[in-house]
């Protein structure tokens, strides 16, 4: 099989919500360099599977990257799974996502961060974890082998740092997809 040199990547965060003007993922895609073979979409904070399911068919990435604003932390959180569960509100009780689907599904792309990220099995039950598990369901259910990975970013991050160690995760997937090895 011919190596191919381009590689198409998904990327997509969210707009504002609940008590936030702003949402630090918008921010970061608005700066993220233009590439034809990079689409960036900034969703509305929303349960809607089809939002999430039918970018995959349009643009038929072969990396996605998702970034999700958490409210708390100093570090980047690189996601391992997400849950099938969901609610809008903390007090409201949590429902599946997918009735009958798998309780959890584990993210497979990998990348470094370095010092400024760790590891998170928790990425929640709001849209960044609806957002995942629906993107994961999808791909299995229809036996797609893309590799998938999340970040949340908190609200008070520096933007240009985020901004600059996600075009360094990109160039690094860009590099393993030349040299033929799975990142």
């Amino acid at each position: 099989m011919p190596l191919q040199l381009s590689m198409r990547l998904l990327i997509y965060g969210f707009g504002p919500y609940r008590h936030f003007q702003h949402n630090i993922t918008e921010r970061i895609l608005r700066k993220l360099p233009k590439r034809t073979s990079i689409k960036k979409i900034v969703f509305p904070v929303r349960f809607h599977k089809a939002l999430f399911t039918d970018v995959i068919e349009e643009f038929n990435p072969d990396f996605i990257l998702g970034m999700g604003q958490c409210s708390k932390g100093r570090l980047l959180r690189i996601e391992k799974r997400a849950v099938n569960k969901r609610k809008s509100e903390k007090r409201e009780k949590a429902r599946a996502i997918v009735a009958g689907g798998a309780g959890t599904l584990l993210t497979n792309l990998k990348f470094d961060l370095g010092r400024e990220a760790r590891v998170s099995r928790n990425a929640g039950d709001y849209v960044c974890n609806f957002s995942m598990y629906v993107m994961l369901d999808c791909l299995r259910r229809r036996r797609r082998t893309i590799p998938f990975g999340f970040i949340h970013i908190p609200h008070g991050y520096e933007e240009k740092k985020a901004t600059r160690l996600l075009a360094k995760a990109i160039n690094n997937l860009r590099a393993s997809r030349r040299s033929g090895r799975n990142p």
